[in-house]
């Protein structure tokens, strides 16, 4: 069995609205995560197989698009819980069921109706369903990796999201 692993990196904003602290744990109860924060997150996928191909478990280039997704889609952009309390808040005037859904997972607002001066707001933000905790973030990536990867006969054996260079999340296939 062979894996190979690949670095990506982005930088996102993100607000964690469910947090709750045990305070003979965390030593106090400032819930700091539930304040809108961002981060330089890094991801690395892991690619196993049995067997070699000219070599190779795969070319680091089949990853490429990965790559072109966190930088077109994710990278300085806030990652928002459509279920957030504050999502009327932060973007005002959107009708859920209006927002634009695309295959990985995650919906973006049609700025077509706005002005140039509102579209920073409203082009800043990938809505998705689910509380944007590093750990939700790397089952994501997961998901989105092996149903690429599969095209290719690739397996993806599992993401690890590092939202600080000392808290990483891992999560498995």
């Amino acid at each position: 069995m062979w894996e190979i692993s690949k670095e990506f990196d982005f930088c996102y904003g993100h607000r964690v609205w469910s947090q709750s602290l045990d305070v003979e744990f965390s030593l106090d109860s400032c819930l700091m995560c539930r304040h809108l924060h961002g981060h330089q997150g890094k991801i690395i996928i892991y690619l196993k197989s049995d067997s070699l191909k000219s070599g190779m478990v795969t070319d680091f280039k089949h990853l490429n698009w990965f790559k072109k997704f966190l930088d077109d889609i994710l990278d300085h952009k806030f990652i928002i819980d459509i279920n957030d309390p504050l999502f009327e808040t932060l973007i005002p005037n959107i009708d859920k069921k209006d927002l634009i859904a695309f295959k990985e997972g995650y919906k973006i607002v049609d700025t077509k109706p706005f002005k140039a001066e509102l579209l920073e707001l409203y082009e800043s933000y990938i809505v998705v369903n689910f509380v944007p905790t590093s750990e939700n973030l790397s089952a994501w990536f997961l998901k989105i990796a092996q149903e690429k990867m599969k095209k290719i006969d690739i397996k993806v054996s599992k993401i690890e999201f590092l939202e600080t260079p000392k808290s990483k999340s891992t999560f498995y296939a």
